[in-house]
């Protein structure tokens, strides 16, 4: 048995007791990333005994040929469904190394997230929380050689912890499962207290329900109906959805309670069955595709079970994301106005333009899914905000910290704002014309690019010609050479030296101005660029100095140069 005491995968943590106690004193202080980021410009807060929805997966949804999350699929499973805690297996992604596998649990979760990967497996378990770890480890399975039982102890709200055990049982035969299911109840009931909650989920490979592995498993969790199912009603959660390989179990305390799955107007109502290839309407579960459960050997579908489990005495309080000053939105376009919220159930959203005269948005959504797709109004504005507050208790609200813009995309309001959107490193094939840095004006103003230069870390690789000038809400792609321009795509140019030269390996892609002031720059790695032909893009889409991701996280299509990442024209 391998134990790791305290997680290095996650913001600091302090002892709970004592992290109770600093918040409380503070918490404008806070700087980085913080348990459900509590605390950060709370402006209206209330005492109040309430209980906190806990979303729990399990989730062996890799895809494509590599047994890891690269190709994305799973990745918009998981931004769509926005699960608190995951059991995931074959938890690979990219070079695998620290950076790689945060850079995943950022894109995913978000930056506040904790997990824990088991060391040395070809396809390890793991736990993805967004409650702090406060121990972990591994214990052996002694029937396979490329994986073990990870498991983590988590401080969920209230006065229990959480221990989730991430399993991945081999596929040989019943009484192979059955013997792992008797190590790993031998090794929970020396390790696990009775008095706090325990989960037992992933890919069991379990053939059915009467395997006896489940009656061993009985000895520490429930195993008993009624089970997730789909919107068909369908509980299997294999690629052919006809046997019941993946099952999230819990112990008869926190069993009791469990709560329907509630994902936008849809409720299941003993959780559920993620398969984007029946689930409907997909816009619940957006950015994930109705394809994404079909994609190349995603052999098995998420399951998830939501619990209303008793919290301590909190402070409810909500956060906005964003726009939170300085944004710039063009009218009619889709944004997602984003915050983060303790205590609250629902929010209600508003917006000022002048600001003092509020309208509404909606007046109630579920606080839990910390976003909402918003269409900018038609009327411009350089005084814009948005305000979110609990939807039972005005009191407790925050909006944006300073004004952002609503502007024209033919200009009219606001300086441009010129950055870098888009970048495709590994070109598909071997033609390295094909290479691209798509360069975007999300601004009012057209920006004159005259004499401006795009650098990689070695030197220049393209001036634009004198009278260059970029349109504001329009986008400008640069190729490694004219050659590599693919037909139908518009206002692309090749580079002045013929060539990109952008490393697979890792690469800094710099734009500067004519007087050689750095405008825009970012440093990538192997991560987002060790996928033949898949780009890395902004996410948000066009928003300067949101992070980049891969593009098949953002959309089935692995570039869109000249274009938005959902293939529309800017």
């Amino acid at each position: 048995m391998r134990k790791t005491e305290t997680s290095s995968s996650g913001p600091t943590l302090l002892d709970r007791r004592l992290l109770a106690a600093v918040l409380s004193l503070t918490l404008a202080a806070c700087g980085g990333a913080t348990q459900e980021e509590a605390g950060d410009d709370i402006l209206g807060t209330r005492e109040a005994a309430a209980s906190v929805r806990l979303r729990v997966m399990a989730a062996n949804i890799t895809s494509g040929n590599g047994q890891s999350y690269d190709p994305g699929e799973g990745t918009r499973i998981f931004q769509g469904t926005k699960p608190d805690v995951v059991a995931i297996q074959e938890f690979n992604y990219g070079d695998n190394s620290a950076t790689a596998i945060r850079n995943f649990v950022n894109t995913a979760f978000g930056t506040g997230f904790y997990y824990y990967r088991e060391t040395g497996a070809q396809i390890p378990n793991g736990i993805i929380s967004r409650y702090p770890i406060i121990a972990s480890g591994e214990w052996t399975d002694t029937q396979v050689s490329n994986r073990d039982f990870a498991w983590a102890r988590i401080d969920v709200p209230g006065p229990k912890d959480l221990w989730v055990v991430s399993v991945h049982l081999l596929t040989a035969s019943s009484s192979v499962r059955n013997t792992e299911a008797t190590n790993l109840v031998n090794y929970i009931k020396a390790n696990v207290p009775t008095s706090d909650y325990l989960v037992i989920a992933g890919d069991l490979n379990t053939d059915s329900r009467s395997e006896s592995c489940f009656t061993t498993f009985s000895q520490v969790v429930s195993t008993a109906s009624p089970y997730p199912a789909d919107r068909n009603g369908n509980v299997n959660t294999n690629a052919a959805r006809a046997k019941p390989y993946d099952h999230v179990l819990v112990d008869t305390d926190l069993r009791a309670y469990q709560t329907a799955t509630v994902i936008g107007a849809s409720s299941f109502a003993a959780g559920t069955v993620i398969d984007t290839r029946v689930y409907s309407p997909i816009s619940e579960i957006s950015p994930a595709l109705s394809g994404d459960s079909g994609a190349t050997n995603m052999q098995h579908m998420a399951i998830i079970k939501d619990f209303l489990i008793p919290s301590d005495t909190t402070t409810a309080g909500i956060t906005v994301g964003s726009p939170n000053g300085g944004e710039s939105w063009t009218t009619g376009s889709s944004r997602s106005i984003t915050w983060t919220a303790t205590g609250v159930t629902n929010v209600k959203l508003e917006y000022t333009l002048n600001g003092s005269t509020w309208t509404s948005i909606t007046s109630s959504t579920s606080a839990a899914t910390g976003s909402y797709t918003w269409t900018v109004p038609s009327t411009t504005s350089t005084t814009a905000k948005v305000r979110v507050s609990d939807a039972s208790n005005s009191a407790t609200t925050d909006s944006s910290d300073a004004n952002f813009s609503i502007t024209t995309s033919g200009g009219g309001g606001g300086a441009a704002v010129v950055f870098i959107n888009e970048i495709l490193a590994n070109e598909a094939g071997s033609d390295v014309n094909g290479e691209f840095v798509e360069i975007v004006n999300s601004g009012g103003t057209a920006a004159d690019l005259s004499g401006w230069t795009l650098s990689d870390a070695t030197g220049v690789r393209h001036t634009f010609a004198s009278g260059t000038s970029l349109a504001a809400g329009k986008a400008i792609t640069v190729f490694g050479a004219a050659a590599g321009i693919p037909s139908g795509v518009t206002n692309a140019v090749g580079a002045s030296t013929s060539m990109l030269n952008l490393s697979n390996s890792g690469d800094t892609v710099t734009l500067k101005n004519a007087s050689g002031t750095t405008v825009d720059s970012t440093t990538y790695g192997s991560a987002l660029s060790g996928t033949d032909g898949v780009s890395m893009n902004r996410s948000p889409d066009v928003t300067s100095g949101a992070t980049f991701v891969l593009h098949t996280t953002l959309s089935s299509s692995a570039a869109s140069p000249g274009k938005r990442a959902n293939g529309t024209a800017y």
